[in-house]
């Protein structure tokens, strides 16, 4: 069968129609997931649990109370500062079902940061946990009347209920519950005309300037929800530790995810190693995800006669992992961890490790436990490749060759709010330009080789502060570490190490720079080694222009 055959036979056709096209929106999980799993348990917080039946009800009268009481509708934005309780995980329904904009904010911001972020979103609501309060009104403070919400509205429980100063508030003050309350079961949900319209806005975590606005759309979110299913190796009805911030990319799609499964969402107050621990043996928790510092916390709890978990769980974190022996010890323990590459504008991991696979995707005698990241791209995001950012042609699949990770597919943000020209900026060459280095290997397989900004410039040498990291963390006293550029009269630049040491431990910078010589070429020895606490922004980031500058100002190689 060649063109002919299709040019005779496929006359007539209609490719596009009501018939065979519904916009693309993960509010249809939520609908199905109250019809098959209506029973089942949805959600547990405490001594609270919801079925899939009750919390579509509470999401469609939520829903139903803010078009009606907070005059929201289309293309409105709802704002939400609040931890992983029960109510963030409804408004991921609610405020799409109203046809508003979610906006959840990380809840580590500053009021000032707080401020601007919130008069570029002009929120009508703003849903706030009691404990945020005060950060809340501190913000609201220095916004004009315009960008002020028209209503407040406060979630909280039992155990951390404030007064709330009415000077300072808009308008209106509701109570979550109280407006749910007020709202109609048999509300008509708003749904999206166009599977582009937008269905939340995130923020990226500032580490290279102001936090930017990054908008999601109800086709983009709906397709990597499933996704997560082949990502994270979901099957039906899995339970799921909310570890991973809501506020980071709506928690990587997975608040839709676990709902197009019937699973059950465990929500936690505070992401303590031991509380952790409790609900993995009290649920039979079969996956989390988050931050790799939440792995160390799970370590100083396990304690000497912990018994194996009752099930495997999936892990999959995003950053940089823990020393090998931490790794070690929560594999004993049952936890099969992977590790993943991302960014608020992939909708969050994009590149992971498949945990099984009949490739060897080991293309090195490095350490599997080093946080130098290499995987696969994801379903979804169909294009990831190595590319010369002049020419922009891929780079050789050598395993040796730099270029810069670029990506383009179906799980891709459609802009950043109000600000086309950084939209277009990054969408130069029809390609999203990371400006993360890597490499790429004949297998397919990437490798994150550093940032843009962070590679050190060594007497004509390129050197990654992600392999001398990789080394240091090897070391058996160190618990962090963080690599920067330190200038240099003769090469340019040299390697100057941060490290954190384990509680307790102590090791003389000789001795730091000796296991690196070991381990590393001589130029990307750390010439410079510095003691101390790392400073993290308030996505666990470290910030390394800060030790760049305390690299620069330093005169001799001594520990502090």
């Amino acid at each position: 069968m060649g063109s002919h055959f299709v040019e005779e036979n496929m006359e007539g056709l209609v490719r596009l129609c009501p018939t065979n096209h519904i916009p693309l929106t993960p509010l249809s999980f939520m609908e199905r997931a109250a019809f098959v799993y209506r029973k089942n348990i949805a959600l547990i917080h405490e001594n609270i649990s919801y079925s899939w039946e009750e919390l579509h009800e509470r999401c469609v009268k939520l829903a139903s109370a803010l078009s009606q009481l907070g005059g929201v509708t289309h293309g409105h934005v709802v704002a939400a500062v609040s931890p992983n309780v029960p109510a963030l995980y409804e408004l991921h329904f609610s405020v799409p079902m109203a046809g508003a904009v979610l906006s959840a904010l990380n809840t580590k911001l500053d009021a000032a940061t707080l401020a601007q972020i919130l008069q570029q979103l002009e929120a009508k609501v703003i849903f706030v946990h009691t404990g945020f309060i005060e950060l809340v009104l501190q913000a609201l403070v220095t916004l004009q009347e315009k960008d002020k919400p028209y209503l407040l509205v406060l979630i909280h429980d039992s155990s951390n209920v404030k007064e709330l100063p009415v000077s300072s508030a808009p308008p209106k003050i509701l109570d979550y519950q109280t407006l749910l309350d007020m709202g109609q079961p048999n509300f008509k949900i708003v749904y999206p005309k166009n599977e582009f319209d937008p269905i939340s806005i995130n923020f990226t975590s500032g580490s290279t300037g102001m936090p930017k606005g990054v908008v999601y759309s109800h086709r983009a979110v709906y397709l990597n929800a499933i996704a997560d299913i082949f990502r994270y190796e979901m099957s039906k009805s899995p339970v799921f530790l909310w570890t991973v911030d809501m506020f980071r990319c709506n928690g990587w799609c997975l608040p839709w995810t676990v709902a197009a499964l019937g699973g059950t969402n465990i929500c936690l107050g505070e992401i303590d190693g031991k509380e952790i621990l409790e609900s993995i043996y009290l649920h039979n928790v079969t996956h989390f995800c988050g931050a790799p510092m939440m792995l160390t916390k799970i370590a100083d709890a396990i304690g000497t006669n912990r018994p194996l978990l009752p099930n495997n769980v999936n892990v999959t974190v995003a950053g940089v992992l823990p020393p090998p022996d931490i790794m070690t010890k929560l594999e004993k323990l049952g936890f099969s961890i992977s590790h993943a590459y991302g960014m608020s504008e992939a909708l969050g991991p994009m590149i992971s490790m498949p945990r099984k696979s009949q490739d060897d995707f080991s293309n090195s005698n490095e350490d599997a436990n080093v946080k130098i990241r290499e995987g696969i791209h994801n379903i979804m995001m169909e294009q990831v490749d190595v590319k010369d950012p002049e020419s922009m042609q891929s780079v050789p699949a050598d395993g040796k060759t730099i270029g810069e990770i670029m990506f383009r597919g179906n799980a891709v943000m459609l802009g950043y709010l109000k600000d086309h020209s950084r939209t277009e900026e990054a969408f130069e060459g029809e390609w999203y330009r990371t400006k993360d280095l890597g490499i790429k290997y004949p297998n397919g397989y990437i490798k994150l080789k550093d940032r843009v900004v962070d590679v050190i410039k060594s007497g004509g040498e390129i050197i990654s502060t992600l392999e001398i990291e990789g080394v240091l963390i090897r070391h058996p006293m160190v618990l962090e570490a963080a690599v920067v550029a330190r200038p240099d009269d003769v090469l340019g630049e040299t390697p100057c190490a941060f490290v954190k040491l384990k509680e307790g431990c102590f090791v003389t910078d000789e001795e730091i720079i000796k296991f690196c010589e070991d381990k590393l070429q001589d130029y990307m020895v750390p010439k410079a080694v510095i003691f101390g606490e790392l400073p993290f922004n308030s996505s666990g980031k470290i910030q390394k222009f800060i030790l760049r500058a305390k690299a620069k100002a330093l005169k001799l190689c001594l520990p502090l």
